[in-house]
């Protein structure tokens, strides 16, 4: 199991939580995924034979976020 911190801009609010969480979150391989938005951080923990880590962060960008 792989555990990374992305810095993710452009979440504002509780909805952008939820539809990075649960776009991520529904990926095959992922365990885990916590958004931090005072901190501007996305915690993926995922199993790295299953799902890339460039899928989760495409998966972010199209939510409409940007992975720096």
């Amino acid at each position: 199991m792989e555990k990374v911190t992305l810095s993710v801009t452009g979440m504002s609010c509780g909805h952008c939580v939820k539809a990075v969480e649960g776009s991520v979150g529904e990926l095959n391989g992922v365990q885990n995924v916590n958004v931090n938005l005072e901190e501007a951080t996305v915690t993926v923990e995922f199993d790295q034979s299953k799902v890339s880590l460039d899928l989760i962060k495409e998966t972010i960008d199209n939510q409409g976020y940007d992975v720096a």
